[in-house]
């Protein structure tokens, strides 16, 4: 099996070049011996950063030439990952938030053959998410997942954390409308997780940790009403009926 670690950028900076670091320490300590690689999609970024840390460290790069949102940079990394035949994608942040030493949470299940998709997890036994605003806190932990746990029809606890992994097959399916403009901000992430809770894929919680940066690197870059409703409106659509 192959492995591929996507993670989106837009001007991270001085984070993504920390992130790509810790992911390189943390290859020596990984039990797991599949192989990981890594590709760093360049939503537009003016720091020049993407491709630098990508060629110190070897990893891959491909890049948007305009500002295009988190979620069309996901798809741009996934349809590089089927292209490349990859087995298993996973995804994390590029702004030091996620602990790359964790991959092998992700990764065990679904090279073991128990999952299909797994989920990592603050708010699970042996999680972390450190020195939260309560504001965020409060959106995560219950807004979000009980919204989020309604339009799937099960329980989840952390629904709008992108530090996960997944079959790459999953993406084949033709029930899942991935390329669909209206998923190119917040929206595919959640609408990603809420498709293989709902089509029946054998999905997973594990524990992992998010701790965001200091407020002074830039704490988030989601805005916090446009955002918010990109993260909310795959579950009101699905809620409603307004999207199957």
């Amino acid at each position: 099996m192959r492995a591929l670690l996507v993670i989106p950028a837009f001007n991270e900076g001085v984070k993504l070049e920390t992130t790509a670091e810790r992911i390189r320490r943390s290859h020596a300590s990984r039990k797991t011996k599949l192989a990981v690689d890594v590709l760093i999609v360049d939503d537009a970024s003016t720091d020049g950063v993407p491709g630098k840390a990508a060629r110190a460290f070897g990893f891959a790069t491909v890049r948007n030439e305009k500002r295009q949102g988190v979620g069309f940079s996901l798809r741009k990394g996934y349809d590089y990952g089927l292209e490349k035949g990859y087995d298993i994608l996973l995804t994390m942040a590029g702004n030091n938030k996620d602990n790359p030493e964790e991959l092998d949470r992700l990764i065990s299940p679904i090279a073991e053959g128990r999952a299909d998709f797994v989920q990592g997890s603050r708010y699970v036994k042996g999680g972390d998410y450190g020195n939260m605003p309560w504001q965020r806190l409060f959106a995560t932990r219950i807004i979000h997942p009980l919204l989020f746990s309604l339009a799937a029809g099960r329980r989840v606890t952390d629904s709008t954390n992108g530090f996960r992994a997944f079959r790459a097959a999953i993406l084949k399916d033709a029930r899942i409308k991935l390329h669909e403009s209206w998923l190119d901000r917040y929206e595919l992430e959640p609408y990603l997780f809420l498709e293989a809770v709902r089509l029946g894929y054998r999905v997973t919680e594990v524990p992992v940790t998010k701790i965001y940066p200091e407020r002074k690197l830039g704490y988030s870059k989601v805005p916090p009403i446009i955002g918010w409703w990109s993260m909310i409106r795959p579950l009101v659509y699905v809620i409603f009926r307004i999207r199957k």
